[in-house]
């Protein structure tokens, strides 16, 4: 998606009121389990963040779930995997920058030999041929490479449709979007909407992936808000924590063995 250089109003006005907003007090250091809770939680802007996630949900609630229903009702299923497939293969060149930013070799030639193949073979991505070539896919952006340059998450933010988030994820997702080498080329109103109509595609599809998931979660928890922060850090821990162990120089499942009198080694798992 192409962004203007100045950003747009609704993200100034959310960093705004980010800064206005009161934030969350903590326990007095008289009640030291409930203080330790609170450091874990880490969401010292808890009221901003709330007011952030009930405009979301009203906007989830009243916009974007209806066009995924909506979606789902319309297409096969096929097709809206032939969908998926194609906005994860353009993606690509985005998750080889990243790959080659955080050092991941073997992921960075994973990444290339999928966008060439499913573009050719693959139908633009519609089929994912390298996949059974031995060249698996994997999610990554700016935020995870932050990460493997040292930089910390940072307290928990939510923005209205970016989500859930932090300072470092959030600010990555936006690093992302402007180094997207597909929204800068062609100038005019069909490219500008052509890539409003990528941004919005991919919202809806990703959110119907979804939906028994969400629904599930705000009928049964006690605290959706809650929820959501808590599920957010376990995936994007453990997708922080996939990406700094995986350093391993690997060959495709089909390239030739090596003789046996050969030695071979792999390079440490940092």
């Amino acid at each position: 998606m192409r962004v203007p250089k100045r950003p747009h109003p609704w993200i100034l006005a959310a960093g705004l009121a980010g800064l206005l907003a009161g934030c969350a007090t903590p326990p007095p250091a008289s009640q030291p389990d409930a203080l330790a809770e609170y450091r874990a939680v880490n969401d010292p802007i808890e009221p901003f963040n709330r007011s952030m996630y009930a405009v979301n949900t009203k906007l989830d609630t009243y916009v974007i779930r209806p066009a995924a229903v909506a979606y789902t009702d319309m297409l096969p299923d096929g097709v809206r995997h032939a969908i998926h497939n194609v906005l994860g293969n353009l993606s690509s060149p985005v998750t080889l920058g990243n790959d080659m930013l955080q050092g991941k070799p073997r992921r960075a030639g994973d990444t290339l030999m999928r966008f060439v193949i499913n573009s050719t073979v693959g139908g633009l991505g519609a089929f994912d041929v390298a996949k059974n070539l031995g060249y698996p896919d994997h999610d990554t952006d700016f935020g995870v490479t932050l990460a493997m340059w040292g930089a910390g998450s940072g307290p928990y933010l939510f923005l209205p449709v970016l989500g859930p988030g932090s300072p470092r994820d959030s600010s990555g997702r936006i690093v992302d979007i402007v180094a997207d080498p597909l929204g800068h080329f062609g100038q005019g109103v069909a490219v500008r909407a052509l890539n409003w109509s990528r941004f919005t595609l991919n919202l809806i599809d990703a959110r119907s992936q979804f939906l028994g998931t969400f629904k599930q979660i705000r009928r049964t928890a006690l605290d959706p808000y809650a929820t959501f922060r808590s599920l957010y850090r376990q995936h994007r821990d453990a997708q922080v924590e996939a990406t700094r162990a995986d350093n391993q120089l690997t060959v495709p499942a089909w390239f030739p063995a090596p003789a046996a009198n050969s030695s071979t080694s792999s390079a440490p798992a940092s």
